[in-house]
């Protein structure tokens, strides 16, 4: 299952996630809320994922979001995030979507740059306040 594969991947870009089976678990979790996860693949092995879905509020309509999007460490610069992104746009394009969002973190320039490249354009801040102590402590 691409969870599974994925697991050392995605630790990569969210390092909290320490525990394979609750990733899994997490994971299948968020399927029930339609949250998809799309592979890159080199031969068998797995290089690149994003997870993303379909959503619809009061300031965008209906739109994708993506919340997650990680290429190997070393396999980045060959175009496979861009090769993510156009799959996602696709299928938000295919489902009638009029937006195409994600956050990434204010320290991450590399990402925003890559973002930028792909057509997506800054238009506000994501606020966050963590509501349990495991939170705060984890902040």
């Amino acid at each position: 299952m691409l969870q599974r594969a994925g697991f050392s991947l995605m630790r990569e870009l969210r390092p909290h996630l320490t525990d394979e089976a609750a990733f899994g678990e997490q994971i299948a979790r968020q399927y029930a809320h339609g949250y998809r996860l799309l592979g890159a693949y080199m031969g068998e092995r797995i290089v690149g994922l994003i997870g993303y879905r379909a959503m619809e509020n009061t300031l965008y309509g209906r739109f994708v979001y993506v919340d997650d999007l990680v290429v190997d460490t070393g396999e980045r610069q060959q175009g496979l995030g861009a090769i993510l992104i156009t799959a996602v746009r696709n299928e938000a394009t295919r489902l009638a979507c009029q937006h195409l969002v994600l956050d990434t973190g204010l320290h991450m320039a590399l990402a925003q740059r890559f973002y930028f490249r792909q057509g997506l354009l800054a238009r506000g801040m994501h606020f966050v306040q963590p509501l349990t102590q495991h939170q705060r402590d984890a902040k």
